[in-house]
């Protein structure tokens, strides 16, 4: 019989590893360590010392059982990215948990966790265990029940859908980047001057949860800036093809701000914030 105790020393190697993994898949840091818990209930019912690579055994584990949560959440039609769990945006003094989901999430990038929470399950895995851990698909594939011809589609599929259609010129998308990047920095940094430097006189913003319609740079400044709390939880994003923002804390997308910008100046706000809107909105990954 395994020695507990070595048995648990060769499990906590790969921790961090199958955590990231987890979360990943799922973003969500409680159930992602529910993920690597199972793990560790399997191993510790398994003979560890029959296995040869027990790394990639775990995250198969890992990866096996996070499918099986996404899948479940597809039945439900819910999931931890749906905007109705996100009304309370979550204070990083309030314990060390939540903080460090924050931490995890910011360093994924919050723009990528909303949109990998709109690929299939399928997609989901075969992108993250491919992409972002260098697994081949000849290991990937029976996770996904597919060959690997067709986890190597599954991957290739996600990706486009990660990184989104190109449907502006590039110089278009980096003239919409700068004016949107200029609008987050203002905001960040509670400054109101800046905020109208960037907005059209008549700026109009509209937003859909309550429904009004602000007109004017200095009162949408005004209004932007009533929300600046939430700006250390927003991030760049291709939204509908244009540059944009997405307001996600711990990866949980909670707000949308669709810009229509010209000659240098935002136009037009679209927020974006009622459930059923979010799902409709075309998202997609915005490059460094």
């Amino acid at each position: 019989m395994d020695d507990p105790e070595w048995v648990a020393q060769r499990f906590e190697r790969h921790r961090a590893h199958l955590r990231g993994v987890a979360y990943r898949m799922l973003g969500s840091l409680a159930e992602a360590d529910d993920a690597v818990q199972e793990a560790w209930l399997r191993l510790s019912r398994s003979d560890a010392s029959v296995v040869k690579n027990l790394g990639g055994w775990l995250t198969t584990v890992v990866a096996r059982v996070c499918l099986d949560v996404l899948r479940s959440r597809k039945s439900r039609r819910e999931g931890p990215l749906d905007a109705r769990n996100a009304e309370t945006i979550p204070d990083p003094e309030a314990g060390s948990s939540s903080e460090n989901e924050m931490l995890l999430a910011d360093s994924v990038g919050l723009a990528l966790l909303v949109v990998l929470d709109r690929l299939p399950p399928a997609e989901r895995l075969a992108y993250v265990l491919h992409d972002m851990f260098n697994l081949p698909f000849e290991e990937i594939a029976p996770i996904v029940d597919r060959s690997p011809a067709a986890a190597r589609q599954l991957a290739s599929r996600a990706r486009r859908r990660v990184q989104g259609p190109a449907t502006v010129p590039g110089a278009d998308l980096a003239r919409q980047r700068q004016v949107a990047e200029a609008f987050l920095a203002a905001s960040r940094a509670g400054d109101f001057e800046a905020l109208v430097t960037v907005l059209d006189p008549h700026v109009v913003l509209r937003a859909d949860r309550p429904a009004r319609e602000v007109i004017g740079a200095g009162a949408v400044a005004r209004g932007a800036l009533a929300y600046s709390a939430r700006s250390r939880f927003a991030q760049l994003a291709l939204v509908d093809g244009a540059v944009g923002i997405v307001v996600a804390p711990r990866g949980r997308l909670l707000v949308v701000l669709r810009f229509t910008s010209a000659g240098g100046k935002i136009v037009a706000i679209d927020v974006i914030a009622d459930p059923e809107h979010l799902r409709a909105l075309d998202l997609a990954v915005l490059n460094d």
